[in-house]
């Protein structure tokens, strides 16, 4: 007997999909994480929590767009995968850098931020979304996380 499906999910559906914001016909490319800091440093230079943003980018490096993934308190933010990549993915992101802010101006790394950097970097070896790098920025400037650990190429 073949199953009727309407009936196993009772209507039950979902569909996920991206929707962009805006349509930009300017190509905004991020090649190094200068690059990254000048894009996302008015934004979490200013904010008084932590934030953690996902900068998504093409095969040739253009920016896709750049998703809020956690907004924490003074000194914490949550950074889970799931989080992190849901947007890469739905946006077919062949690379992210992720950027947070550090509201103490503090510009050392935590070892929870290099962790946590690892942890991603691993991730997304598993989902082919390659991490380029994790920036921690505060109103000093910003520091690479790839320069704390040894991203694998």
């Amino acid at each position: 007997m073949k199953p009727n499906f309407n009936k196993n999910y009772k209507g039950i559906k979902c569909r996920v999909y991206l929707i962009r914001e805006n349509d930009g016909d300017e190509v905004v490319a991020i090649h190094n994480p200068t690059a990254a800091y000048e894009l996302v440093k008015d934004e979490l230079v200013s904010s008084d929590r932590e934030m953690l943003l996902s900068v998504m980018l093409t095969t040739k490096n253009n920016l896709i767009g750049v998703e809020t993934v956690s907004i924490g308190s003074i000194n914490v933010t949550s950074m889970s995968p799931r989080e992190v990549f849901k947007s890469a993915i739905l946006a077919n992101a062949v690379s992210i850098i992720l950027c947070h802010n550090h509201p103490s101006g503090c510009l050392i790394p935590s070892d929870a931020d290099i962790q946590m950097t690892k942890q991603f970097v691993e991730a997304g070896e598993l989902l082919g979304i390659k991490v380029l790098d994790h920036i921690v920025v505060s109103d000093q400037g910003f520091k690479s996380l790839r320069d704390c650990y040894k991203f694998p190429d």
